[in-house]
């Protein structure tokens, strides 16, 4: 997990060139939403770039925003965590690094890296819906 190049970006995963994927989990519950959006970015904003995975040193966490991440030389790339919900529910959410096959290699707290969007709803948040030939 040193040296990785950034090589697409789908389904909110950051996937890389050895089949390291970097993602977001929590745990919803009923009419809430935390994560971050790795949407957000595009490949071309990793170009040049290169990572070490292998301890906590490749991103830091930036309170009320979301998470910036640190290549071994060059720029650092920002992705903003979102939440909402009625104050009912937990606000967990972890920065998950998994091997190709989806197994997880590691995970990190990143509750507190996450701005509150008052009002969020599904539609805002449409890549979590399937694809159907409404919303594509």
């Amino acid at each position: 997990m040193k040296n990785l190049k950034v090589v697409k970006i789908e389904n909110e995963t950051i996937v890389f060139d050895d089949g390291t994927r970097l993602s977001s989990s929590h745990i919803q519950e009923c009419c809430e939403f935390h994560f971050l959006c790795f949407s957000d970015v595009k490949v071309s904003y990793f170009d040049g770039l290169r990572f070490n995975l292998t301890n906590e040193k490749f991103f830091n966490r930036i309170k009320g925003y979301g998470i910036e991440l640190k290549p071994i030389k060059g720029f650092s790339v920002k992705i903003a965590g979102y939440s909402s919900n009625n104050g009912c529910y937990g606000s967990d959410i972890n920065l998950l690094i998994s091997d190709k096959d989806g197994n997880e290699i590691k995970s990190y707290d990143v509750s507190e890296c996450q701005d509150w969007v008052d009002g969020l709803d599904y539609e805002v948040i449409s890549y979590k819906r399937p694809k159907t030939d409404e919303n594509e």
